[in-house]
């Protein structure tokens, strides 16, 4: 039995993170009967995912309470505001288990080079999960889970000269900030972001924020920094929640 129709009044899930899993959430139901109880819902293992301009799987899995063989599970993924659907993947869902608890999977394939995927819908926002539960007892339980966000991948470059360098002179780094851009499926540089410049002398094991510099209208970052001893440079975007955090590889430089 499929009861749900793709024009509805529905809700936005609004998460505050890089990483969330319900579990245990009480969704706006469509309909329930019976004891069946639908006890989590995790989508893409609890982390955000990180798209770029090819196809990518994003697994669902739910876990129920249920006494009888189930009928049929659906575990659809979406962005939508109200009635407006921005996206929408629907799958009939695999379920193992024994007893009363039951795992219902199903794998969903995101495609940015379809017309469904565009950078308007990136972020956490108005991603949800609707879930669909029919036992052969009769019992029936459906309702909005909340999903993470689909971030848009971002990617950096480093490069710092000249080296080898002189100690105490002018070192220039150099770099690029880029982003998918699901409207055009392409790479685009992103302008006006804040990026960090990191140093980390040969022998440390960890990284210092030297200074912050914003991204030109390419996506382009320039900076000049005083040559004090070997050790790497390397760019850091940390990013705003539509989109994915980037650490450029690292350049080393050697002063002499």
């Amino acid at each position: 039995m499929r009861l749900r129709a793709l024009t509805r009044t529905g809700f936005a899930v609004a998460l505050a993170g890089a990483a969330f899993a319900a579990t245990a959430l009480v969704p706006t139901a469509q309909a329930a009967t019976g004891n069946l109880r639908i006890t989590s819902v995790v989508v893409n293992g609890g982390k955000d995912v990180i798209l770029s301009t090819s196809a990518k799987k994003v697994t669902i899995k739910a876990t129920l309470s249920e006494d009888s063989a189930l009928k049929e599970v659906w575990l659809d993924l979406e962005n939508s505001v109200g009635d407006k659907m921005n996206y929408h993947a629907s799958r009939r869902a695999t379920c193992t288990g024994s007893g009363t608890v039951k795992t219902c999977t199903v794998t969903h394939t995101l495609d940015p080079r379809s017309d469904l995927i565009h950078n308007g819908i990136a972020g956490p926002r108005n991603w949800k999960v609707w879930v669909q539960v029919d036992s052969r007892d009769g019992d029936f339980r459906s309702g909005y889970y909340p999903s993470v966000g689909v971030r848009r991948a971002t990617a950096l470059t480093a490069y710092a000269g000249p080296e080898p360098v002189r100690k105490g002179a002018t070192l220039t780094v150099t770099g690029r900030l880029t982003a998918a851009n699901w409207n055009s499926n392409s790479w685009s540089g992103l302008s006006g972001k804040t990026v960090e410049l990191q140093y980390c002398k040969a022998s440390c094991s960890a990284y210092t924020t030297v200074k912050r510099v914003t991204s030109n209208p390419t996506g382009n970052l320039r900076t000049t920094v005083k040559a004090t001893a070997d050790g790497y440079w390397r760019w850091r975007y940390p990013a705003p929640n539509w989109a994915a955090p980037a650490v450029s590889a690292a350049d080393y430089v050697d002063a002499r």
